[in-house]
């Protein structure tokens, strides 16, 4: 044994601590610096030696040093890595620090306290499923720490029973609070961490939704509330770029103005919205109700279909007719939309707009600039002109391939031109150049087209691979109208998906063998997908995504007509049954019961003769209060004598083991038939000899 071990802190205590340690640690890894890591690295090493007896404990100095060297390390660097990622890096420190000078039982109390804010802040910002899991086990061991401390001389097993019995209890009371507390603000909406970027950005070149083409990572869930719309109709809107430097397309700075209108109404009265939307004259459209779930992209992107508009608090809806969050998407994101296609985009353009949509770059692509000269030469009608360019990819040998040739500096030329041969941005890019250079304004639309249908649970997924750009022009009359040359080269990619026209081979699957989307054509495999993303997306709707609306709902069911009153009372009753269950279980309260059986069953028969109005008096015997009841009840008198002679001769008398054992059971028998027997016959009472 150590001399820590003889300070009141065992070595089952130090077992458990050290698996503490590892479980809270591990799924931090990505908030934790390399310094910081190092220090936990030492102190879990040392913690180790210590145990084995190989190493004494750390001199108080070291540790001192070690704490102000860390957060004098902490304080430099707090600028890059974020105030917030610098405070859990502190508290990290500290546990760990703390971990490795334990001299007492107070010192782990410490240990454990701290390891349950740090389970805590791992689930801010990990709340899948399998980590919520995770996080559970984790919470188990750290409250096996708090049993083993006074419970030294059991064993794990019986450390982890209480430790997984102690947090079953805890979970009702969690629910409960889950149900009735306000849906506020989370307490972690804090300024966006240094992370790297998933998925789109507010400029696009020509190779940037290749890289997003090999990443098979999911970027939101949809689900319909009625009918959805068809593949070909799910372009999903996300950023709108409308200047152009000639080789990268770039997002106006007015539009993400928050002096910008927001067009945050759901109402569908056209007197009521703004004037840069109106109802179509053809009126052909339809309207879609859905709910999106975004996942963490650390951007403020949001995605919705042609015109998306939404009421959820902490979404601006922009003039370009996109979604952007007030904060990055840090975590798991659910919204409610609603896309109206009879409204038109902007029926009319003011002359700044028109001009920033006009614009292009001197001396840029003059060989794109003679093409589109030519166009507007022969079709002069806007429309016409339009659709003859749509028509130029499929006359000419234009084919789709996510393997491009190299471009130089005029881009649009060698591509146009020479090379014929690229993806989605080639095509939106140089389709747009041409249309801007006849004098149609024109801009960039960068999003997800298409996606993945789930039908167990009725929701799409879109993927990172599903990115995709179009172009939008504006007509007078019609405002804003989508063109996709994509469907002009590969018709397939937007009718059927991604998936028809390339081979994941060669795209998403080229740095992710190992994703699940590989098992798709594994008819059991992919069933088998289906149904834990599933799990994972009710978990996501259901319990991330549970607002203020879902909030009521659920009350509304348990509660009907939702009042202060009814909540107040749900409340002191449910807490009031947990807590009475919970002191019961730990033995605070206790039901006097018999634990002998026979007694029991005597018993209750006795006290449904009490209700029928014959009480067994206290220095009564059995044959004493047989004789009353033979008096009493006639019709009960013969059962009731066999069942006072089965108890007089169990109680009272020595049998051998057998002969006792066929009494027991005569007993238990006899009372459950006296019991129905009373019940059945309703006895009438007769008071007169009692």
């Amino acid at each position: 044994m150590t001399s820590i071990e003889n300070q009141n802190i065992s070595r089952h205590t130090l077992m458990w601590l050290l698996i503490t340690n590892i479980a809270i640690l591990s799924p931090l890894y990505q908030q934790i610096t390399l310094w910081s890591l190092a220090i936990c690295a030492i102190c879990i090493f040392w913690r180790i030696g210590i145990y084995l007896g190989r190493v004494a404990k750390p001199p108080k100095w070291l540790v001192t040093a070690l704490a102000l060297a860390a957060a004098t390390t902490l304080a430099i660097v707090a600028g890059q890595i974020g105030v917030l990622n610098a405070m859990v890096n502190l508290l990290i420190l500290g546990y760990a620090l703390k971990y490795i000078e334990m001299r007492n039982r107070r010192d782990v109390q410490a240990v454990v306290l701290v390891g349950y804010f740090l389970i805590a802040f791992t689930f801010i910002h990990q709340q899948t499923l399998l980590s919520t899991l995770h996080l559970l086990v984790v919470t188990i061991i750290n409250t096996c720490v708090l049993i083993s401390l006074y419970h030294d001389e059991k064993n794990f097993k019986y450390a982890a029973l209480l430790g997984s019995k102690i947090l079953l209890q805890s979970l009702p009371f969690a629910i409960v609070l889950f149900l009735v507390l306000p849906r506020l603000a989370p307490l972690w909406l804090v300024p966006p961490q240094n992370k790297a970027q998933t998925g789109l950005s507010d400029n696009v070149s020509f190779g940037d939704i290749n890289e997003l083409t090999r990443s098979s990572a999911l970027a939101f869930r949809a689900t319909f509330s009625g009918q959805a719309p068809t593949n070909e109709k799910l372009y999903w809107r996300a950023i709108v770029m409308e200047d152009y430097d000639g080789k990268t397309w770039l997002q106006n700075p007015r539009i993400t103005n928050k002096n910008s209108l927001n067009r945050n109404n759901t109402n569908n009265d056209i007197a009521q919205r703004p004037q840069h939307l109106a109802k179509a004259d053809s009126a052909i459209g339809s309207q879609f109700e859905y709910s999106i779930i975004a996942e963490p992209s650390h951007q403020q992107w949001l995605f919705g279909l042609d015109v998306a508009n939404t009421s959820d608090r902490g979404i601006r809806a922009l003039n370009d007719f996109t979604l952007l969050a007030e904060r990055p998407i840090e975590q798991k994101r659910l919204y409610q939309v609603i896309s109206n296609e009879q409204l038109i985009m902007e029926p009319k353009l003011s002359p700044s707009v028109r001009n920033i949509n006009l614009a292009l770059p001197r001396s840029s692509n003059p060989k794109t600039h003679a093409l589109a000269n030519e166009f507007a030469l022969s079709y002069p009608e806007p429309k016409s002109r339009l659709n003859a360019m749509m028509r130029f990819f499929t006359e000419q040998p234009y084919y789709y391939t996510l393997r491009p040739p190299r471009v130089g500096e005029q881009q649009i030329d060698d591509f146009l031109i020479i090379n014929k041969a690229g993806f989605c941005v080639h095509y939106a890019s140089a389709f747009a150049f041409m249309a801007r250079a006849t004098g149609i304004p024109t801009r960039l639309v960068t999003g997800y087209q298409g996606g993945e249908l789930n039908s167990t649970a009725g929701y799409y997924s879109i993927y990172q691979y599903m990115a995709h750009a179009w172009v939008e022009v504006w007509l007078a009359d019609e405002g804003w109208v989508r063109f996709d040359p994509t469907a002009m080269i590969a018709p397939e990619r937007v009718e059927q998906g991604f998936d028809a026209f390339f081979d994941p081979e060669t795209s998403y699957l080229m740095d992710n063998p190992f994703s699940s989307l590989a098992y798709r054509d594994n008819p059991m495999l992919n069933e088998l997908r289906m149904r834990l993303a599933s799990i994972d997306y009710f978990w996501s709707s259901w319990v991330l995504g549970f607002n203020e609306q879902k909030q009521r709902q659920v009350l509304k069911e348990i509660l009907g007509n939702v009042t202060r009153t009814k909540v107040t009372i749900f409340i002191v009753v449910s807490l009031s049954v947990i807590g009475l269950s919970i002191a019961y279980s730990a033995g605070l309260i206790q039901f006097r019961r018999s634990t002998d059986k026979h007694l029991n069953a005597y018993y209750s028969v006795c006290k449904m003769l009490n209700k029928r109005g014959l009480p067994r008096k206290h220095h009564e015997g059995p044959q004493a209060y047989n004789q009353r009841v033979t008096a009493a009840f006639p019709s009960i008198a013969a059962d009731f004598t066999k069942l006072t002679q089965y108890f007089i001769a169990l109680k009272y008398q020595n049998m051998d083991p057998k002969r006792a054992k066929r009494f027991s059971r005569l007993l238990i028998k006899q009372s459950r038939w006296l019991k129905i027997k009373i019940l059945k016959q309703r006895l009438a009472l007769n008071k007169t000899n009692t």
